[in-house]
């Protein structure tokens, strides 16, 4: 219910009231094991045309040991992967760039090492084009926003499958 007064040249009121509502807490919530969170010591590619997605993940990774080298646009994770071919474990790949979709950075560096892992990134959903790049061989999605735990689970499927 939302009651409105109002006084020429004094203002408006609004007064809101909400139902109180009384949700049992789940007998289950605290039941489920915190997700132990794996460290690593690996190389991973970060690529992501957003700035504050680049600082929060990479400041993720490098608190589970993980060395990270970040790309802002599918151009440039060409140019660093190109340049550290050797180095590097694994990519982290945002699907959806201005430059270069993630679906072509995806190809052009299976061009360039047909073993490379790649765990696609997204704020959308598993879709029709993360999809296809899945069938294309990618190793993994993750929807964003996730947090260390997820990020944790998902690297460990990919860099250590048999674990």
């Amino acid at each position: 219910m939302i009651d409105v007064f109002s006084k020429e040249g004094q203002g408006t009121t609004f007064d809101i009231f909400l139902p109180a509502v009384e949700i049992p807490i789940s007998e289950h919530a605290t039941d489920k094991p915190e997700k132990k969170i794996e460290r690593g010591h690996e190389t991973i590619l970060l690529v992501d045309d957003e700035d504050m997605i680049i600082e929060v993940v990479q400041d993720m990774l490098t608190s589970m040991g993980y060395n990270v080298l970040p790309a802002r646009s599918g151009k440039e994770a060409i140019e660093i992967y190109n340049a550290n071919t050797d180095e590097i474990d694994m990519v982290i790949l945002d699907m959806i760039m201005p430059d270069i979709n993630g679906g072509d950075v995806y190809d052009t560096l299976k061009e360039i090492n047909p073993e490379i892992k790649v765990l696609l990134s997204s704020g959308y959903s598993l879709d029709g084009k993360a999809n296809k790049i899945l069938e294309r061989g990618c190793d993994g999605f993750i929807q964003k926003p996730f947090n260390t735990g997820q990020l944790s689970e998902a690297l460990r499927k990919i860099l250590h499958p048999n674990l």
